[in-house]
């Protein structure tokens, strides 16, 4: 499939989705939304990709929504809803083959939002955070103020969203907005080996995981949360992948989940 405003690579599993509109450092457009989307969903459709990255072309991440081609347009009157935008993007995440987020250089209102809901955030040195849609007289949005909170805590969330200040990389590893941080020139190499290291995992496990993740994370129900894992674990036990790690572990040698998969 051919897009206007990504690119994507393979990469032994790895499916390596950039933002590119490097001219605007790559703000957000209801476009961009759509063949975000759009690619996760061919991704986690195509067995020979096991795991995502999401990046950004040339010096920024994500600028935020394009103030000029989103917010301007809309305060006008304007249908600028080409593509469908961020509809249904966290449950779609949260559903999908692990997502890791390689954020370089600046990541602002959406462009930290859109990534909040992902399995593990990755940050470079140069990179630059800010949820600052109180500057725009907006607010958060793509559950980030509950995905926000479960990140950093009540009062760096609320510093946060209610000031609009802006965090380096570093910055925001040492709050847990993000879960690591490193040099620039090895950023994608670095988020590419977290999502394989995820996704060569059975992916029955896998899906299953994220679920338990989504559902029991705010779950006060200590026998709701063991009865979703209860349900969990008897399908994981009749998985193909499950029985084909006993049978690797038994002859001693590596397990191959995509056959046991297509067998299924």
């Amino acid at each position: 499939m051919s897009y206007e405003t990504i690119l994507t690579e393979h990469r032994k599993g790895v499916l390596v989705i950039t933002m590119n509109r490097p001219e605007r450092l790559n703000a957000w457009t209801y476009k961009m939304g759509g063949e975000l989307r759009a690619a996760v969903e061919a991704a986690n459709a195509d067995d020979d990709v096991t795991s995502i990255v999401l990046t950004g072309a040339g010096r920024g991440f994500c600028a935020g929504a394009d103030i000029e081609a989103v917010f301007n347009a809309q305060s006008e009157g304007e249908d600028v809803t080409e593509g469908g935008g961020a509809e249904n993007w966290v449950e779609l995440i949260r559903q999908s083959k692990p997502v890791v987020a390689a954020i370089n250089g600046p990541a602002i209102g959406i462009g930290v939002t859109q990534v909040l809901p992902m399995d593990y955030l990755i940050a470079s040195d140069t990179a630059k955070l800010s949820v600052r849609f109180v500057k725009m007289g907006l607010v958060p949005e793509l559950a980030s103020s509950q995905f926000l909170f479960a990140r950093v805590g009540f009062g760096q969330a609320s510093e946060l969203m209610l000031t609009g200040k802006t965090v380096s990389g570093q910055e925001a590893a040492d709050i847990g907005l993000v879960d690591k941080v490193v040099a620039d020139e090895t950023l994608l190499d670095v988020a590419c080996e977290v999502a394989t290291s995820m996704g060569e995992n059975p992916q029955t496990a896998v899906r299953h995981i994220k679920s338990l993740i989504t559902a029991n994370a705010n779950e006060t129900d200590i026998t709701s949360v063991q009865k979703r894992e209860g349900e969990a674990l008897a399908q994981a036990f009749r998985s193909a992948e499950h029985k084909e790690a006993i049978a690797a572990f038994l002859e001693k040698r590596e397990p191959d989940f995509k056959t046991a998969r297509s067998q299924e």
